[in-house]
């Protein structure tokens, strides 16, 4: 059975974030899932390449748009081997193919009389590229981008959009999984309950040549959103391949709520101008937060998903962002929650339960998953560990299949929940101290290498190096490379003799408090502004005034307990107050005594380990020729008392 999933693609007027990493990985997850239930799958995402803004950002930095787009298309290609993230085709919009694509549809719509000049007046958001009706507008501004839009008067062509509303309205009414969530389904029909506006699909070029050149009229380019909705047809080939036809009718698009209506309103009506059927199904998640705001390049609260893998790992990135977002619903992202997710329910949960399995196989029965008992005589609790863990597997499924991951994943947590309650229930230690009780040892942990080889499967999808790692330590490599859903079903899958491996810990904890992501993801925005040469980064002198630099000496130094990167300095400036800076394996306490360093005096308090900190003392970080790095803290030439204000 074919499956064709497919991420909107990502504008390239910005880094990746966190939400393009998501909307990422559930494709991944998902694409994942499809295979293990044994689908031909095809997984797509990519790059959006045209359009004003792109244009605008090229200029900023002082590129050409083509080097620009090259570039910042290089960086989200080169973010997803980070993720775990395998697509099996990664597009671009200024692909020759894609180019022609476009073209040769558009000549096609503008044939057949669905596509025609005029004139048009209405509200332009810069920020979408496109006009807004006033329905759209909350108190006057486009609610996304919070600026008012601006009356334009334009000559440009349009879509026959209107033309094709009552047939969207009875498909949507059809269909009820075509849009899901339900939410997102009532509002769409919400929108369509009033009269659809045609679909402005040019620019002049008198104010934009990036864009793919209409082939109708050299004078105008594309619509962003008329050249980037036709991805999803050019990645699998459309019209020539033999095998496009049996992929589009399993597509199911991935996409954030924000790019809604392009996704089920515009592109199903081109589709059918086009004489092709509306894809399969359109998922729609929510937004990230942090602190209570969504993600924002502007506000500075842009979380950064390679910062998150360095510091906790590919897989508890994957998991939490699964495990803590409710599909279609908004999330908050904080420090502290993927925190506690990595250490109770990946270090402690499933961790624990892993090593200490294999470590009394090892121990009790020589390293090698045991017979059962002859005869099939089993216990209540191994008839309840049958049934639950079964009933997992199903309730998996079902819920994978829904995009209710954070349901599926909470059915596998009770399962471990199960197993260490029946670890302790049954008690191997003891069985193994009396020798009349071995077939009971050899059942018991008999099945706990078969219920482990089963979570083993289900957890590929979403960590799938953890999942190979535990598939290596039972003995079953060769088995799950070729595994489907269905051998999680039956019980043997793991046969008595298999000899079990050595496994260090899956997730050793982490014993670390990480700034408030806010903050340390400014500071990380910036740095890849200015490394990108975007010039985005650029603040003014007001802004910078707000800033207070001063003058401090430390007067006192000392390790922070059960951390090797903190020092608690105690500073004069020239009112004393404590500050932890993460500069413990630079500098010794004792040698900063003395020092007078420069501070951000009216930075907002923060506790880090339990401290309260108030300021950051600046240093410069230079990495050497061997790949190291060293960290020089930001000193004064001459002898200036403390509290002194830099300016």
């Amino acid at each position: 059975m074919p499956t064709y999933v497919t991420t909107p693609i990502y504008y390239v007027n910005a880094m990746p974030h966190l939400g393009h990493a998501y909307t990422t990985i559930v494709a991944d997850v998902y694409s994942r899932f499809r295979r293990l239930c044994g689908d031909d799958v095809r997984f797509q995402t990519g790059t959006d390449e045209h359009g004003e803004k792109i244009a605008e950002a090229a200029a900023k930095a002082g590129e050409t748009p083509r080097a620009y787009v090259d570039r910042i298309a290089a960086a989200f290609r080169a973010t997803w081997p980070h993720l775990s993230i395998l697509p099996d085709h990664v597009i671009r919009t200024t692909d020759a193919d894609h180019i022609k694509t476009v073209q040769d549809i558009l000549q096609r719509v503008y044939d057949q009389d669905d596509i025609y000049f005029s004139e048009y007046s209405g509200l332009y958001c810069k920020g979408c590229e496109r006009f807004l009706t006033e329905k759209e507008l909350v108190e006057g501004r486009c609610p996304d981008h919070l600026v008012a839009p601006k009356p334009i008067t334009e000559q440009n062509y349009f879509f026959r959009m209107s033309n094709y509303q009552e047939w969207l309205i009875d498909y949507i009414h059809a269909n009820p999984d075509f849009i899901t969530p339900e939410r997102y389904r009532n509002e769409v029909l919400s929108f369509l309950s009033e009269p659809l506006e045609d679909l402005c699909i040019s620019r002049p070029t008198s104010r934009l040549t990036w864009g793919i050149p209409l082939p109708f009229d050299p004078n105008f380019v594309t619509y962003v959103w008329f050249d980037a909705l036709i991805n999803y047809l050019t990645g699998i080939g459309y019209p020539d391949d033999p095998n496009f036809a049996r992929y589009w009718a399993a597509a199911e698009h991935v996409i954030a709520k924000d790019i809604l209506k392009p996704h089920a309103i515009y592109w199903p009506t081109m589709l059918r101008a086009m004489e092709l059927e509306p894809y399969q199904r359109l998922h729609v998640h929510g937004y990230w937060n942090v602190d209570a705001t969504k993600m924002s390049k502007s506000l500075g609260n842009v979380v950064r998903p390679r910062e998150l893998v360095e510091a906790y790992g590919v897989d508890t990135v994957r998991y939490f962002v699964l495990r803590e977002m409710s599909f279609g619903l908004d999330a908050s992202f904080s420090s502290n929650a993927i925190l506690a997710r990595h250490n109770a329910d990946l270090a402690n949960d499933l961790g624990n339960l892993f090593s200490r399995s294999l470590a009394m196989i090892d121990k009790y029965v020589g390293g090698h998953v045991p017979e059962r008992e002859s005869g099939g005589v089993f216990t209540p609790d191994d008839r309840e560990l049958m049934s639950a863990v079964s009933a997992m597997v199903a309730e998996y499924r079902a819920y994978m299949d829904e995009f209710a991951f954070h349901r599926a994943l909470q059915a596998v947590w009770e399962a471990i929940g199960l197993l260490n309650r029946y670890i302790v229930t049954n008690a191997p230690w003891e069985l193994a101290k009396h020798s009349r009780q071995t077939e009971r040892l050899h059942t018991v942990l008999s099945f706990l290498a078969e219920a482990l080889w089963k979570i083993t499967l289900v957890l590929g999808p979403v960590m799938p190096g953890t999942a190979a790692k535990m598939a290596t330590a039972l003995g079953m490599t060769g088995q799950f490379a070729s595994a489907v859903i269905d051998d999680a079903v039956i019980w043997g899958g793991i046969p008595g003799g298999t000899v079990i491996g050595k496994s260090g810990p899956l997730f050793p904890r982490v014993e670390k408090e990480v700034e408030p992501a806010a903050v340390a993801t400014a500071k990380q925005l910036a740095k890849e502004e200015a490394d990108s040469g975007l010039g985005e980064g650029l603040i003014s002198f007001d802004q910078f005034k707000a800033i207070d630099l001063r003058v401090a000496e430390i007067v006192a130094a000392e390790k922070v307990a059960k951390s090797d990167r903190l020092l608690k300095l105690t500073v004069k400036a020239p009112e004393e107050r404590t500050i932890v800076a993460g500069i413990a394996q630079y500098y010794r306490p004792e040698a900063l005594i003395g020092q007078k360093v420069i501070v951000v005096a009216n930075l907002k308090p923060a506790k880090l380990m339990g401290i309260p900190s108030q300021g950051m003392v600046l240093a410069a970080k230079e990495r050497l020729a061997d790949g190291t790095e060293r960290l020089v803290v930001t000193t004064v030439a001459e002898s200036v008392a403390a509290g002194s204000q830099v300016t």
